[in-house]
């Protein structure tokens, strides 16, 4: 076992397979792929992608831990496409690994190597080392009686796992944003779970919000005591969401960055539910790539650790090298 919770695996396409007019699986596998230990649920890694001509991606992994500092430093159209993704499907037995894309032509880099991907294109990953680890955000507290998910086609792959991992007897309703009507998938679970598909058909993305408000969705009576275990009535269907009543429920909520914190705030704001309840990541953000968000965060992390190392040193004395201990890949992000 690692004593490290994430490392790098090298790993090539085995097969693609076509799920949907906008998804597309890759399963990854080979030799590289030993020791990945995916924790299941929403559990993310990072993915570099070679650029055309490229024989595999170019990522400096000689240089321990400064390898993101010496992968910046290369040259743009030289360091390896990075980019954040979900693992659908673990199968270590097999040294396999499945990746679920979200196709939108070659207005993205990682959809281009997604939609021309071949058995043998090589591939790196900085993925989880251990079972339990930091990058898997779903967990709901002991005692919660309703998991409600709230996904776009970027976090479907996410949501689907979630789905399948959940025990037999929880009450789940998911409100699931994507495309197309083709994009509606056959989803897997022992939970109880009302599944509600939204199809933009050529909307904007947005859908789950308003439809939340419509929805007869339990509301937290504030002050109550949340039940013990996780308990279930619910069944999987695609009619109205379950009006019964929920004394501790726990939100699941990704996709597109505004969308996602203006669902947020509905649920708080207006449904009661415990903020410490509602885990939400922006898997994207309308209007802005992955590198720009990347960018973003680190000057956001550098600003931030020379404040606090101002605040510390008024008069300068430790200079800046606290910037180097910095999160420098803070920005969540997918070109699913």
């Amino acid at each position: 076992m690692s004593d490290q919770p994430f490392a790098f695996f090298r790993a090539e396409v085995v097969r693609t397979t076509r799920l949907s007019t906008s998804l597309l699986r890759v399963t990854l596998g080979g030799a590289g792929l030993a020791g990945f230990a995916s924790g299941g649920r929403d559990q993310s890694f990072s993915l570099f992608l070679p650029h055309p001509g490229q024989s595999e991606p170019v990522v400096p992994v000689e240089e321990g831990e400064g390898w993101f500092w010496a992968w910046r430093a290369l040259p743009e159209e030289e360091r390896a496409v990075m980019r954040s993704y979900t693992v659908r499907a673990a199968r270590p037995e097999l040294l396999e690994v499945d990746v679920d894309f979200v196709l939108h032509g070659d207005t993205g880099p990682a959809s281009a190597w997604a939609g021309r991907a071949a058995p043998g294109d090589r591939v790196l990953l900085l993925g989880p080392a251990v079972e339990d680890n930091t990058s898997v955000g779903f967990r709901p507290p002991a005692g919660t009686d309703l998991v409600l998910l709230a996904a776009d086609e970027t976090a479907l792959p996410a949501a689907a796992a979630i789905l399948e991992w959940l025990p037999a007897g929880t009450r789940v309703s998911a409100y699931l944003e994507v495309p197309t009507e083709d994009d509606r998938l056959d989803l897997t679970t022992a939970a109880e779970a009302e599944i509600h598909w939204l199809v933009r058909d050529g909307a904007r993305p947005g859908l789950i919000l308003d439809a939340l408000r419509s929805a007869a969705l339990p509301t937290r009576a504030i002050g109550t005591t949340a039940t013990a275990g996780i308990t279930g009535a619910a069944t999987t269907s695609g009619t109205p969401a379950a009006t019964g009543a929920s004394d501790a429920p726990y939100a699941w909520v990704a996709g597109e960055a505004a969308a996602v914190r203006s669902i947020r705030r509905h649920l708080v704001g207006e449904r009661g539910f415990d903020r410490k309840a509602v885990e939400f990541t922006g898997y994207w953000r309308l209007g802005s790539s992955e590198e720009q968000l990347r960018a973003e965060a680190i000057t956001e992390a550098r600003a931030a650790a020379e404040a606090a190392a101002a605040a510390q040193d008024p008069a300068g004395i430790a200079g800046t090298g606290a910037t180097d201990t910095a999160n420098p890949d803070a920005a969540a992000g997918t070109d699913a």
